[in-house]
């Protein structure tokens, strides 16, 4: 079997009496689009948090790309290509579309923000930019400031910003939050095709949008990894039916 991309062993992170993840094991092979989901207040947060390097854990180890990273910052992560989309839009609301993909450009490159005038200038980081905008639909408002576009758009725009990364794995926190129905569609389409670029660790409570994209299932309950499985396992198992999707067994 192909060696994962990025592997959690043993991750154990608790806050006071509460365990916020307990022991969990998962991993991220080539190729796929893995999904966390599980109840509110299922560790779901914390975990991605562990393992983008927002909190550390306790007990466990992260390896990304065959390193240990358990205790790299958030940042040496994302260099290496360990690029997050979040639950909460990070945007820059006052630039430009542009502007917000080039500062992911210039991360990248190990820049300072502080160069984004001239940046954009600069044919490579503009470059790289450009064509992650072109990739995710928002080439034709690259102009355009962040907070005139549509929810749904702002959601475009922090994959191409993380595709700005070169990454070699997305990290994605419920990138559907607040989308309609037809946003929603947009964005699987699109997270579909991104997994032939790097693989996606999908944290997601839009059920039709896991059982649409993902490869692989694992479900977190109190902290535990209670089962992971492809979607038709993960739907007929009676744990995770009574758990999650709400029928008893």
């Amino acid at each position: 079997m192909t060696d994962p991309v990025l592997s959690v062993e043993g991750l154990c992170k608790s806050f006071g009496a509460l365990r916020a993840t307990d022991g969990v094991t998962l991993d991220l092979r080539p190729g796929e689009i893995h999904a966390i989901i599980g109840p509110n207040g299922a560790g779901k947060s914390t975990l991605i948090q562990q393992i983008c390097g927002g909190l550390s854990p306790d007990a466990g180890r992260i390896r990304f790309l065959g390193a240990d990273v358990t205790a790299l910052p958030v940042r040496a992560r994302a260099r290496m290509g360990l690029a997050r989309t979040f639950q909460i839009s990070s945007l820059a609301m006052e630039d430009t579309v542009l502007q917000n993909a080039l500062l992911g450009a210039l991360g990248a490159a190990g820049r300072p923000w502080g160069f984004l005038r001239p940046a954009l200038r600069d044919a490579g980081p503009r470059t790289l930019a450009e064509q992650a905008l072109e990739r995710v639909g928002l080439g034709d408002v690259a102009a355009v400031r962040t907070a005139e576009l549509s929810h749904g758009q702002r959601r475009q725009l922090e994959v191409a910003v993380a595709l700005t990364l070169s990454p070699r794995a997305f990290v994605m926190d419920e990138p559907m939050a607040g989308l309609g129905s037809a946003g929603s569609q947009q964005l699987t389409a699109l997270l579909a095709e991104l997994k032939a670029d790097a693989p996606v660790l999908l944290v997601e409570h839009d059920m039709d949008a896991v059982f649409a994209l993902a490869d692989r299932i694992s479900v977190l309950v109190y902290g535990q990894v209670v089962m992971t499985g492809t979607v038709e396992e993960v739907r007929a198992d009676p744990r995770v039916r009574e758990a999650y999707l709400g029928d008893a067994p």
